[in-house]
């Protein structure tokens, strides 16, 4: 079932979070275990401005656990959204450390920050259903494009995408990996 993530999900959703972190190599994981970033994002998750608020996040539910997540914003909130998250891991004296130092978004567009499945609901359309929520959701906010990044590397996800007819509409460097940016008109939704 399709929801909309709570603050009860907030351990189970940094957990998944951090799984893409890792994915990314981010370099702010060299400076820090995974309890501290786990509790970093956490503390960050109970502003609704932040990335990954839970106020912005679906969840795919199944059977009472946290299956499935998907987070996105509009590319004009990108410059402020991880002001939590940085502020909650200065509390832990790691200052001037972001997750993220590149624009991800592309002017104009909703983006998709993060969709991830727990490696147990794999392969059960967790991720289809919480893509086809996450453009209803997109259109139904006022959005006409939304967007997304996929690792050269991940080519399931890519053709998940293609399928959903996300068209690649340029490249990018993130935390030193080559991804696609991929883009689809929306449908409206009323």
């Amino acid at each position: 079932m399709i929801r909309f993530a709570t603050s009860e999900d907030t351990p189970r959703i940094a957990e998944l979070v951090l799984v893409i972190l890792k994915d990314m190599e981010l370099s702010i994981l060299e400076k820090a275990d995974d309890q501290l970033v786990l509790t970093a994002l956490e503390e960050a998750m109970e502003d609704p401005d932040y990335r990954y608020g839970y106020h912005r996040g679906l969840v795919n539910d199944v059977d009472g656990e946290v299956a499935g997540i998907a987070f996105g914003f509009f590319a004009s909130e990108e410059e402020t959204i991880d002001e939590s998250f940085e502020k909650a891991f200065s509390k832990y004296g790691l200052t001037d450390q972001s997750l993220f130092s590149e624009q991800e978004s592309f002017a104009g567009e909703w983006y998709l920050d993060l969709l991830c499945v727990d490696e147990t609901y794999r392969g059960q359309g967790i991720g289809s259903e919480l893509l086809t929520a996450v453009q209803q959701f997109a259109a139904k906010s006022g959005a006409s494009v939304i967007g997304l990044c996929v690792d050269h590397r991940n080519e399931k996800a890519k053709q998940l995408y293609e399928k959903e007819g996300f068209k690649i509409v340029g490249e990018q460097v993130l935390s030193d990996h080559p991804y696609h940016h991929m883009q689809k008109q929306l449908p409206s939704y009323v």
